[in-house]
């Protein structure tokens, strides 16, 4: 094989002396391909955040990228967004209040709302969402497997209002949607005024004025069938539940310098006391 003696026998006491930093390595490499494992739609950033956050190990980006280079993680997420346009409807519209790119300096201040679709298990299921742009919290959310069912609109929508009455009652909000018909229905906005809740509405065809929501849209169904495998779930319901728990609590965001939702949270209220 063209190798010389020594090289040989310095190859193999590396082999069974191995140096701390060949045992770093190696351990760097069995929790990255771990993680990938568990979160494959993500890259290394990301898998280097989630296991600072789960198991306090810190590794630089540069390190993290390496590593996953060297043992060929990458992640599997293709992420495409296809927008559709809507038609203009004979409904209740309201200005759009956040084109000025408001900067949420406080919880509850912007929440953005969006429904997305989608089949697991042979079902079709209906998730309407309730973010919190302050922190990118779901703040609530509500499933149906009822196509056009307009109560998953307004189930979620009585949630947010409980969260806001409990600990901003005082406080109004700006609640941003789509121009879609249970958004723009009479029931659905008679009683935010009620609430100090000031409705925000998309221009027709302009999804990338909810751009935060249709992001996190398309995120949640890579993760939920990547990471989650909810088409293998008997209890599709349970499995949202646990989602909404994880994207809130365990789910690191680059947005938010890495810190989860809550965490972000936690570290406003810290820095106000």
């Amino acid at each position: 094989m063209n190798i010389n003696r020594s090289g040989y026998y310095k190859w193999l006491s590396r082999r069974s002396n191995p140096s701390s930093r060949e045992i770093s390595r190696r351990t760097a490499c069995c929790l990255f391909e771990e993680y990938h494992d568990k979160f494959p739609s993500h890259g290394y950033r990301w898998l280097n955040a989630k296991i600072k956050l789960d198991l306090g190990i810190v590794y630089s980006d540069n390190y993290a990228h390496k590593i996953c280079k060297f043992i060929g993680v990458k992640s599997i997420s293709k992420h495409v967004k296809r927008y559709g346009k809507k038609v203009n409807r004979e409904l209740k519209n309201f200005p759009n209040y956040i084109l000025a790119e408001l900067n949420p300096l406080r919880p509850f201040q912007l929440v953005v709302s969006d429904m997305t679709a989608f089949w697991a298990g042979k079902k079709y299921y209906e998730l309407t969402l309730f973010m919190d742009l302050f922190n990118n919290e779901l703040v609530a959310y509500s499933l149906s497997n009822k196509k056009g069912d307009p109560n998953s609109y307004h189930i979620g929508l009585s949630h947010l209002i409980s969260k806001k009455e409990e600990n901003y009652k005082d406080l109004e909000m700006i609640f941003h949607s789509d121009q879609g018909s249970v958004y723009s229905s009479k029931k659905f906005n008679e009683s935010l005024p009620l609430y100090n809740i000031i409705h925000s509405m998309s221009n027709p065809g302009k999804p990338t004025e909810n751009g935060a929501m249709e992001s996190i849209n398309g995120w949640i169904k890579e993760e939920l069938f990547l990471d989650f495998n909810i088409n293998s779930s008997n209890d599709i319901f349970m499995e949202i539940d646990n989602y909404i728990h994880y994207f809130n609590f365990e789910r690191p965001q680059a947005a938010l310098n890495y810190l989860t939702p809550i965490q972000f949270k936690h570290f406003y209220y810290n820095k106000e006391d």
